[in-house]
């Protein structure tokens, strides 16, 4: 079968689309710098596939350690572009780090396959570029807004980058995925997502209160135009999403892209707001959380999910897991990694 590269394949979605790629019978090599993740998430994968991925640990801001890499492995077929920071309060504080880490680093891996005959690449986006659409659900025909942070503007950027590159490069086929919230973890609880420090997103903060890590969860805003005052978002099951990626290299391979540069929002297309999240933690889990109501966070857009026509009829990919399902495997999942600590 195909060798496929996947950067930052130790992190939370990389590791469950390294397990289905492997379930399907792909060659998987991953570099990661690990950053923002853990060597351990080897065994992870190991465990469930039966098989062991080749890891190179890689800084791919280094471009001559790029280059060499690409020289030995020169039949790769495909590469899935993981490896980014991701927190969007850090990327405010940090604009040069993200432009550096996110930029510098897509820019080398698209040089190097340039150089190959013939390479499929998937970029991992983000519905952050539409920002708050003016129409619900959001298609992929939604204006690009400007961004509201460093974060987000890199993956407009990164977009921008790849398909100018796709114009001038015909042999270069490429699809960026538009990630609404993954959420969730494998069902067999040996790989899900681990956070360095304070959770950035609501999930794991919500399993990390249940279980006592962290004193208390808050609600930022009830008071927003929505049912019940608080957020809307679109939450999919990290399975579902790594899937995806599957399927869309499977396009890209088998010459089944319309153009050589597509995109694809990933989501249910269903909103559940932040109290819905809650009240579905707390029916599966059997567990009362500690939240408090408190202000407005800037840079929160109100609602955001996704119009999947796109994806379903023209990748042939469709959400099956729920949002009960994912915040089973959530729990699931932190059990198993404070008993480890």
């Amino acid at each position: 079968m195909d060798k496929i590269l996947v950067t930052g394949g130790l992190g939370f979605i990389g590791s469950h689309t390294v397990v289905e790629l492997q379930n399907e019978g792909y060659v998987v090599v991953i570099i990661d710098d690990l950053s923002n993740s853990s060597e351990n998430v080897l065994d992870g994968i190991t465990s469930i596939t039966g098989k062991t991925p080749v890891f190179e640990k890689l800084d791919l801001k280094d471009r001559p350690k790029v280059e060499s890499f690409f020289a030995k492995h020169s039949d790769i077929k495909g590469v899935i572009h993981f490896a980014a920071s991701k927190a969007v309060g850090e990327s405010v504080q940090e604009p040069l780090l993200y432009y550096e880490n996110n930029i510098s680093t897509l820019v080398y891996i698209l040089k190097e396959l340039k150089k190959l005959p013939s390479a499929s690449f998937i970029f991992s986006s983000s519905c952050t570029v539409y920002g708050q659409a003016d129409e619900l659900p959001i298609t992929e025909n939604a204006p690009v807004k400007q961004a509201e942070s460093p974060y987000g503007n890199t993956k407009q950027i990164g977009e921008e980058i790849i398909r100018d590159t796709c114009k001038v490069t015909p042999d270069l086929k490429a699809i960026a995925l538009r990630y609404f919230n993954p959420v969730g973890a494998h069902e067999t609880a040996k790989i899900g997502e681990l956070p360095i420090g304070v959770p950035q997103n609501l999930v794991p903060f919500i399993t990390q209160t249940a279980i006592g890590v962290r004193e208390q969860l808050s609600v930022f805003g009830d008071d927003y135009p929505t049912p019940d005052g608080t957020c809307i978002r679109d939450y999919i099951h990290v399975v579902d999403l790594a899937k995806a990626h599957v399927v869309a290299l499977g396009r890209l391979l088998q010459n089944k892209n319309k153009t050589n540069y597509e995109t694809f929002n990933l989501g249910t297309g269903t909103g559940s707001s932040v109290l819905e999240v809650i009240k579905a933690f707390e029916k599966v889990s059997g567990e009362k959380l500690n939240y408090k109501i408190v202000g407005r966070r800037e840079g929160d857009v109100i609602s955001a999910y996704a119009d999947t026509a796109k994806a379903n009829n023209e990748l042939g990919w469709k959400t099956k897991l729920t949002l009960d399902d994912a915040m089973r495997s959530a729990w699931k999942w932190e059990q198993v990694v404070r008993k480890k600590d």
